[in-house]
C-alpha cells in the first residue's frame, strides 16, 4: 500500500500510531471530567455546577459554569437532595422574647405598617440554601430577602436591611416574626433599635 501511494513505511506507522493517541483536546476534556467527578464526590453528590465551579477555583482550576455543567451532563452526574434536613425554625432558646404586637391581625391599611419575617429552605443546584424574607402585609410584597448556606442571625438581618433600604427607612413599622432564635438574637434586636422599629 505504501508503495502504491508512494509513501514511506516509517511515515505511515507514525501516522497510524499518532491517530490512535488521544488529542490534546481529548486529554483536556478527560482531565476536566476527572476533576469535576472528584469535586462532585467530595460534596457528597449534592452540589451542582455553580458550587463545583467555586470548589475548582479554590483548587486553582478556572472553569466557567457552562463548561462544568457540560461535563456533569456528559458524565450523567446529577445532584441529589439530602435525605435529612432540619426544620428552619428554632424556637427552643433562652433569648428574650418581645411581646406579640400583631395579635393575629395580619391586615394593614397602608404600606410600611406591618412587616412579617420568616425563614425557609430551598433545594438548588448548589444544594440546600436558607432564604429569609420580609413581607409587607399591606401589599403582600417581598420587600427584603437574603439567602445563605447557613441559618444565622446575620441572614435575617440582611433581609431586614434590604427592606429598610428599599422602603427608605420607614419609622413605626411593626416587625413580626415567629420568635425564632435568629429574630430574638442580640444582633437582630440591635438592628431594630437602631432604626427605631418595633417587633
Amino acid at each position: 500500500m505504501c508503495r502504491i501511494l508512494v509513501a514511506s513505511r516509517s511515515g505511515f506507522y507514525r501516522w497510524r500510531d499518532r491517530d490512535q493517541q488521544p488529542t490534546e483536546r481529548e486529554k483536556r476534556r478527560e482531565l476536566l471530567d476527572q476533576r469535576v467527578t472528584d469535586a462532585f464526590t467530595a460534596r457528597k453528590k449534592r452540589s451542582g455546577s455553580p458550587m463545583l465551579v467555586l470548589d475548582l477555583q479554590e483548587q486553582g482550576h478556572s472553569y466557567n459554569r457552562k463548561t462544568v455543567a457540560a461535563s456533569m451532563k456528559r458524565q450523567n452526574l446529577r445532584a441529589k437532595a439530602a435525605k435529612k434536613f432540619k426544620a428552619a425554625t428554632n424556637s427552643k432558646h433562652n433569648l428574650p422574647v418581645a411581646p406579640n404586637l400583631l395579635q393575629q391581625d395580619f391586615s394593614a391599611m397602608a404600606p410600611n405598617q406591618k412587616w412579617v419575617g420568616d425563614i425557609t429552605y430551598l433545594w438548588t443546584e448548589e444544594g440546600w440554601l436558607y432564604l429569609a424574607v420580609v413581607i409587607d402585609l399591606y401589599s403582600r410584597l417581598v420587600v427584603g430577602w437574603a439567602i445563605a448556606e447557613r441559618m444565622t442571625a446575620d441572614l435575617t438581618c440582611q433581609a431586614l436591611k434590604m427592606a429598610l433600604w428599599r422602603r427608605r427607612m420607614p419609622k413605626g413599622v411593626i416587625v413580626h416574626s415567629d420568635r425564632g432564635s435568629q429574630y430574638c438574637s442580640a444582633l437582630y434586636q440591635r438592628l431594630l433599635r437602631r432604626f427605631g422599629e418595633n417587633m
